[in-house]
């Protein structure tokens, strides 16, 4: 062996040597996760399920959250979810309210709080809040200690990362911090599958170093191909890109929606085609009475800010139509059904299906249910809701928020409006005993599975089924009796 060979083999060594010493790995690696929310938990329970080898702990200052997360009833619903969670849950999963210690303790620290639009002050009905983003920063400089590599899981405006770098910089005991983007691409209903086998995980920093950190993490079941590295503020970027073209689709084949009842055309039939082509593909053309979630509206609504802060007065505007189509679609469906019954509802029974943004989760944030409830209540009707997995104390809330005045005050009449025109119902049929209509508001599987036969029994007659989601047997129901209007088609039996 010559010496240059065994030169070039020493500082081989001494190379690996040194990222063992300074990426902490295996047996002795930790992550702590800020925020025990809908991306928080799934994903940590994902990792600890996928890395035997690493101790996961999420932590949240909400005592009863972290009380159902070591439960038998977790607060997220997430079809998969309760199995994983209770194979690694006291192994190597750990949900607490000791905040600082793991701060302190942990390797990798992610920050997966909420970022609500701001309700108040500059940018209001725009901008991300990102007061508890700031808080945890603050909180991870004031106790950290020795180098932490900080992740943005949390959906973030661009260039949040220096303000975080900002506030870290003044961290006391001499801690050290590297800051990466690792945006998250869950589709709720889907997290634990899009967690599993995800399109692709993207992880945007400065440090080479730690970003192999991060990318070992994923690793461990992700292909390497689909774990993609770019800059900082690509990362933040390509989140709120995605989801504004994402809901740009479902905006556009809602306003394709509105001409197809118009000209008697058949909206999934124009989908299908449109979808055909190579350059479009299938999927997100499916029309319905809106999209929600707490991703599409509030991405946006920041990317609109973003582009007004920076200058860029049209590509703003060009964004907010689509969220200005999307509450016109949720209005013109209201809109028709109080027109479809005589132009009134006033004392009505509605049976409202569905409460939930999208099937298979209990989350209602920025629902279509919540606008349309709302419009109907506002035309006095009387309001009979059932969904398999929110619960009532959660759309009374939802009701409640979305009928508050600008000082954040909740009129006495329309309290009153909620307390006496809403009744929470345990099953479709119930909901539907006695209604003079009955509006499927989000798509899950056992209202397709509702006979026909046995919803004709229970409701006034003529019957009227609004179907927003388009999932139900359309022919089916109009031979047994009903009168029934399907977005992008209108009502079928004229």
């Amino acid at each position: 062996m010559t010496i240059d060979t065994e030169l070039g083999l020493m500082t081989e060594q001494l190379s690996v040597f040194l990222m063992q010493a300074t990426l902490p790995s295996g047996d002795y690696m930790k992550i702590c996760c800020i925020g025990a929310g809908y991306v928080g938990g799934p994903t940590m329970a994902m990792i600890a399920h996928k890395c035997s080898d690493i101790q996961v702990h999420v932590v949240d200052i909400n005592q009863t959250r972290i009380d159902a997360w070591n439960s038998d009833h977790l607060p997220v619903y997430e079809p998969g979810l309760q199995e994983i969670v209770e194979q690694n849950r006291g192994k190597n999963l750990h949900f607490t309210t000791e905040v600082d210690e793991q701060i302190r303790t942990s390797d990798m620290i992610f920050i997966s709080v909420n970022t609500p639009t701001k309700q108040y002050g500059v940018g209001k009905g725009r901008a991300a809040d990102l007061k508890f983003v700031e808080l945890c920063a603050r909180r991870i400089a004031e106790v950290a200690e020795g180098h932490k590599v900080i992740v943005e899981k949390s959906t973030l405006p661009v260039r949040t990362a220096e303000t975080v770098k900002r506030i870290l910089a003044n961290a006391s005991h001499e801690a050290t911090f590297d800051v990466l983007s690792n945006p998250e691409f869950l589709a709720e209903g889907t997290a634990m599958e899009d967690l599993d086998s995800p399109d692709r995980v993207l992880i945007g920093g400065e440090s080479d170093k730690a970003i192999q950190m991060l990318v070992d993490v994923y690793a461990h079941w992700v292909p390497k191909e689909r774990i993609l590295t770019t800059n900082l503020w690509s990362s933040e970027l390509s989140k709120l890109a995605a989801n504004a073209v994402l809901a740009q689709r479902i905006s556009s084949i809602n306003a394709i929606s509105a001409l197809c009842e118009a000209t008697q055309a058949d909206v999934d039939e124009v989908a299908h085609a449109i979808g055909q082509d190579s350059r479009i593909g299938p999927k997100f053309l499916k029309a319905s009475v809106g999209f929600g979630g707490s991703c599409f509206q509030k991405d946006i609504l920041n990317m609109v800010y973003l582009c007004e802060f920076y200058g860029l007065k049209e590509v703003a505007e060009y964004w907010e139509q689509v969220i200005l189509m999307n509450d016109h679609q949720k209005q013109r469906f209201a809109r028709n059904m109080v027109r479809t019954m005589f132009n009134t509802v006033s004392g009505k029974r509605i049976a409202i299906l569905g409460f939930a943004f999208k099937k298979d989760t209990n989350d209602t944030r920025e629902s279509a249910a919540i606008y349309v409830c709302r419009d109907l209540l506002t035309e006095q009707a009387n309001l009979a809701i059932y969904d398999p997995k929110v619960p009532e104390s959660q759309i009374r809330a939802d009701l409640e928020y979305v009928f508050k005045q600008e000082n954040g005050e909740l009129a006495e009449r329309d309290r009153k409006l909620i307390e006496e025109n809403v009744i929470i119902c345990n099953s479709a049929l119930e909901a539907a005993d006695q209604a003079h209509g009955v509006g499927i508001m989000t798509e899950w599987d056992e209202f397709k599975d509702i006979s026909p036969a046995e919803l004709y029994e229970k409701v006034f007659k003529p019957a009227f089924l609004f179907d927003g989601r388009n999932i139900m047997d359309h022919k089916a129901y109009i031979e047994q009796g009903f009168e029934v209007y399907a977005i992008g088609k209108g009502l079928l039996n004229s």
